[in-house]
């Protein structure tokens, strides 16, 4: 009888994490319809424990239920995405002004790394999903080289959310882009390196997608069905 107990919430959770993830890394993109005995087949159990893991993942607003029209993968509104997208420019930004402030060979190390595997990526054909990859990477290094863990513990939640809209495959789909962005992080490497925190900052702030074109750009390349009406949200 304990072990009945004890199974059923684990199970929950085990379903909760993948689904989660699915949705967090875009595979389950906003607005996806989640059904229960689709998701009970999938997962070979009862509906008992996906029904636990959607209630877990509703309590977190991943998913949204909705009375006659079932379970989705969460979506914000369009003022929604972009107010998301101006906080992680700022914050973006001021992680690298501040590993300006506190640059190491260290860092130079990790940011030249990221660099070259970006450009590996490009030259050997490796695809977008494999550039992304690299310009996690660059980010990273520049969340860990401000020396400033509440300031990442604040950025990372909001590139697990916006990481579900594909931001920055939507925003690299030719060549042309994804040199621009590897030109983007050889200045901003340069910027840190010298030590300059206002270059740093403001060459990130315009590095991140957010307001005018950058933001208008990344909005027409997202499906309709990805995002609220701003009257409705």
């Amino acid at each position: 009888m304990l072990n009945n107990k004890t199974r059923k919430p684990n199970l929950a959770s085990s379903i909760r994490d993948t689904l989660q993830a699915e949705i967090e890394s875009g595979e389950l993109p906003p607005g996806a319809p989640l059904e229960e005995r689709t998701l009970a087949a999938k997962f070979s159990v009862s509906r008992t424990p996906v029904r636990e893991a959607i209630q877990q993942l509703a309590a977190q607003n991943l998913v949204r239920m909705t009375p006659r029209q079932g379970v989705t993968v969460a979506r914000l509104s369009v003022p929604q995405l972009r107010d998301m997208l101006e906080l992680l420019g700022e914050l973006e930004a001021l992680c690298a002004k501040l590993a300006a402030r506190r640059h190491s060979e260290a860092l130079r190390l990790a940011l030249e790394t990221a660099i070259q595997h970006g450009r590996d990526a490009t030259v050997q054909g490796k695809g977008f999903d494999s550039y992304s990859d690299a310009n996690v990477e660059f980010h990273e290094a520049i969340h860990a080289g401000s020396r400033n863990e509440l300031l990442a513990q604040q950025v990372r939640p909001l590139r697990r959310l916006i990481r579900r809209y594909n931001v920055n495959i939507r925003l690299m789909r030719s060549p042309a882009q994804i040199e621009k962005s590897i030109s983007d992080h050889e200045q901003i490497t340069a910027a840190i390196m010298a030590g300059d925190e206002a270059l740093a900052y403001r060459l990130m702030f315009e590095h991140v997608p957010v307001g005018g074109n950058g933001f208008s750009e990344f909005l027409s390349s997202l499906p309709p069905s990805f995002y609220e009406d701003s009257t409705t949200a």
